[in-house]
């Protein structure tokens, strides 16, 4: 049986669900990658480790005030546009952080980043709740949760192997053509 969206037009589910894993994978990947990074941040922006921590705890913030609000926005926008927008707000952020020098500027991506991820992780769990019919459902949400448990799982072994090999920008470099 071919997938039809709301207006009856057939679509590849396989490929949108590979661009949705994919892509809140990346964004999630976000909240712990910066663990194993500290000391390297602390070091290279001249900065003290309460003040640093501010990436974390900020992203954290933000990403913890947008998920509720998600909802809301997902009820008075189309789920693909504002998926598509919270991923462009998301390489806005990578990018500024990816090229920072300063702290501010760093923080500055990190919040920015932190408004997608609080919009795309819940994102996730609604489209692939509606692109599956109802006895197909625990399966996408298997595949949600995942990529939901994975991706913060694994942002401290990256990190740290990106920080012993590289400059901690590259934490955000090796992002970018993936969210593209």
């Amino acid at each position: 049986m071919e997938a039809v969206d709301a207006q009856g037009k057939p679509f590849n589910r396989g490929l949108l669900v590979a661009v949705l894993l994919i892509g809140t994978f990346v964004t999630v990947l976000n909240q712990t990658v910066l663990a194993t990074a500290l000391p390297t941040l602390m070091k290279s922006l001249d900065e003290s480790l309460g003040t640093v921590q501010w990436l974390t705890t900020g992203f954290m913030l933000v990403n913890g005030i947008l998920i509720p609000i998600s909802a809301w926005l997902s009820h008075r926008y189309n789920t693909k546009w504002l998926y598509l927008g919270s991923m462009v707000i998301f390489l806005i952020g990578t990018t500024i952080s990816a090229t920072a020098h300063t702290f501010p500027q760093l923080l500055t991506g990190r919040l920015i980043q932190a408004v997608a991820v609080g919009v795309t992780m819940p994102l996730l769990q609604v489209i692939m709740l509606s692109i599956f019919p109802a006895e197909k459902r625990g399966t996408a949400m298997g595949m949600a949760g995942l990529v939901i448990g994975l991706a913060p799982a694994l942002g401290p072994t990256l990190s740290g192997w990106i920080i012993d090999n590289y400059k901690w920008q590259v934490l955000f470099g090796v992002m970018i053509p993936i969210i593209l």
